[in-house]
Formats: C-alpha cells, sequence, structure tokens
C-alpha cells in the first residue's frame, strides 16, 4: 500500500531538511567478532515542512568492520549525492527509486528513505505499522549478548536477561569462544531456552565439522557463520551443519535474498532496514519469505528509540514469526532519545501514533548533539 492512499488532504511539502550528529554512551561495551561498541555515533536527518517533522537514524557504526559502511562516510554520499536529489515534493518511494543508480551505501538511503517515509505518514496521520502491513500490536523481544571475557561472565550476563524477562538469547561467537559457551549456557538455562548465536562472519567453510559441534544444542539457529560475499558457501555449509543457517550481512536486497533461498544458502533471513536501504526493501523481503514460509526476524544496530521504534513497526509484520534484537532501551543505554523502550512480560509494545509513533526528547537530544545544520538543496524557494 502507497502512503499516499491513507491520506485525505494531499501530500505535505518539504521546506528545510537538517542534519544531526550527536553521541551516546553504552551502558556496558559490546563485543563482537569483528570489534568492540562502547559508545554511538548518531547521525539523524530531519524532514520537516507544514508543522510537521520526520526522523531518521542512521545504523552506521564509527569504523566500517560490521560493513563497508561508517558513519562519516555515511554522511559524506549524503551530502554530496543524496540530498541533492530530493525536491520538495519528493516521497521516500521517489527518492528510493532516484538513488537506484548509486551502488550500495544502503545505509545512507536508508536513513533519509525512513526521514521521508516518517515525514508523509505523520502528515497522513499513519503509523508505519499500519502502512507496511502489521497485524501485531506487541513484538516479542529477545537480546542480544556479546562476547564475554569469561564463561562465568558470559552466564552471570545471561542470568540478567533472563531475569529481565526476554524471551530469547542471542549469543556472540567467533573462534576459540563457541562450544564450550554455548554449551555452559544450555546446560545452566535448559532446552526451554530459546537459544541462537551469531558469527559476524567470523569462519570458513573450512570450518564446518567444528560448526557442527553447535547441533547438539538444539538452537534455534547460526547466523552469518562466513563472510557475507560467500553466499554460495553457506549453501555448501548447510549440507554438513544441522542447525538452520540465518544470513544477515549476505542480505542486501530482496533479490539477492531470493537468490539464496533459491540455493539453499539459509532457511532463515535477519531483516534489518538500514542494511537493505531501508523500510520499503525491507517489506519486499518479508513479503518474498513470507510467501515461501521462511521465517524472518528483525535485527539490531544498537539503535536509539528512533530507529528502535521504526523496527518494532517493521516487527510486527506477519512473517516475523522469531523473537528479535527489539530489546528495550535500557538494555543499551542510560537514558534514550526518546521515552524509553520498556519491556513487558517478554515483549515490546509497538508505536501506533502517526509514522514511527514517537518523538525524541529534544532537550536531552539536544544535550547530546555535536552539530546540526540545514543541508536541503531548495532552501532558496522558501
Amino acid at each position: 500500500m502507497r502512503w499516499h492512499e491513507h491520506d485525505r488532504s494531499g501530500p505535505r511539502v518539504i521546506t528545510e531538511i537538517r542534519l544531526r550528529r550527536a553521541h551516546i554512551d553504552l551502558v556496558s561495551p559490546f563485543r563482537t567478532s569483528f570489534g568492540v561498541e562502547t559508545a554511538r555515533d548518531l547521525l539523524y536527518i530531519e524532514v520537516s515542512g507544514d508543522g510537521v517533522i520526520g526522523w531518521g537514524e542512521c545504523v552506521a557504526m564509527s569504523e566500517p568492520m560490521y560493513s563497508s559502511e561508517y558513519v562519516d562516510g555515511c554522511e559524506e554520499v549524503l551530502r554530496r549525492f543524496m540530498l541533492p536529489l530530493v525536491q520538495s515534493n519528493t516521497t521516500a518511494e521517489s527518492f528510493t527509486e532516484s538513488v537506484r543508480g548509486i551502488r550500495g551505501h544502503s545505509m545512507a538511503k536508508a536513513v533519509l528513505e525512513t526521514a521521508l517515509l516518517d515525514f508523509q505518514l505523520r502528515g497522513a496521520g499513519v503509523s508505519l505499522g499500519t502502512f507496511l502491513g502489521a497485524t501485531q500490536t506487541r513484538v516479542r523481544s529477545g537480546v542480544s549478548v556479546g562476547i564475554q571475557p569469561s564463561i562465568e561472565d558470559l552466564l552471570r550476563v545471561v542470568q540478567g536477561y533472563f531475569d529481565d524477562g526476554y524471551l530469547r538469547i542471542k549469543l556472540k561467537i567467533e573462534p576459540g569462544f563457541d562450544i564450550e559457551p554455548v554449551r555452559a549456557v544450555r546446560t545452566t538455562f535448559g532446552d526451554d531456552l530459546l537459544l541462537q548465536v551469531d558469527a559476524n562472519s567470523a569462519y570458513e567453510l573450512s570450518d564446518a565439522k567444528h560448526l557442527a559441534q553447535l547441533d547438539a544444542f538444539n538452537l534455534l539457529l547460526i547466523e552469518q557463520p562466513l563472510p557475507e560475499e560467500q553466499v554460495a558457501s553457506h549453501a555448501q555449509l548447510a549440507k554438513v551443519v544441522r542447525t538452520p543457517i540465518c544470513l544477515d550481512e549476505s542480505i542486501l536486497s530482496a533479490e539477492v535474498a531470493r537468490e539464496a533461498l533459491d540455493i539453499g544458502a539459509c532457511s532463515i533471513i535477519n531483516i534489518k532496514p538500514g542494511r537493505v536501504g531501508g523500510y520499503l526493501e525491507a517489506k519486499k523481503i518479508h513479503d518474498l519469505c513470507y510467501e515461501r514460509g521462511v521465517p524472518v526476524w528483525c535485527g539490531g544496530m544498537l539503535e536509539t528509540g528512533i530507529g528502535r521504534a521504526a523496527n518494532l513497526a517493521l516487527a510486527a509484520l506477519p512473517g516475523f514469526t522469531l523473537p528479535g534484537d527489539t530489546s528495550a532501551s535500557a538494555r543499551y543505554f542510560r537514558r534514550d532519545v526518546t521515552a524509553p523502550f520498556e519491556l513487558r512480560n517478554g515483549h515490546l509494545d509497538v508505536p501506533t501514533g502517526p509514522g514511527i509513533g514517537i518523538d525524541p526528547d529534544l532537550d536531552f537530544l539536544d544535550s547530546i548533539t555535536d552539530r546540526v545544520e540545514r543541508v536541503d538543496s531548495f532552501s532558496a524557494a522558501h
């Protein structure tokens, strides 16, 4: 469904676009196979006009480790190549079409598309969940546990999240910290715990027999075990490992998802809107998987409340049958830039207000902001 089908007053006119850079500390270091994050270097896009402001949050990290993109690079490509394409009547859909000739840079595309989409939907009085086709009012919440200094530390951290009520635990793994930590968690918390692992591309196909040892622990899935470019190798791995393989970094579009499923490279897909260029493409991947009966779940990128709200709307679609990384705000931040998302009986509520359904706490956001500047290319007309 297109956004303007909901609107009775006509599309709003964009009069200003602003770029905001900010910085927020994490409550604790988050270690994966590709590095350690202690803070988020934030980039937001604000699209405004006719008394409406739409927000988008860039999910790129400070360094090009998870992805080839990084936040300063996203700002550069936005300034030079994407923002000049936006006119006062640009929609999220027309923007997506206009940037098809720009290769890659999905996270930069996604932040601007999201801000445009939020602007449109707020103006139309329609929630992002309704626009995307959400069928749930709350979403089952899982949590991602970073690599810990020891197994004892890991068990302590998992116990804390278990006590908080998270319905699924995801363990980050890497060579040298994989089989025994998983064994310890499974043994300690029992077979009823929904448990999965994420390698963030840390292994090679030659590690297949080693990874097959994970089959003993009844995991929901093993996420992105091999490098993202090696989609076909995942199909080979799936012949050795019985645990379902889920792809994350490899899935850059609906077309890649279709090919990965066609060759048996995965049987589950993690959908991250920032990684695939925005919520319009994310919905296409969902729809493809839903038609094929392939389960999906919504991954996280340490988003603040602005990005988390949008992810919850996506995760409320019917194909999201596995708990995602849509954790509570307190999992990552002492204070979020929006009202905090709180865990209730293992679930997070899906915002129902227009657009992403939540507004930033501007006083707090301003206090962590490094700079804000107007970046549209049509200001002379206003």
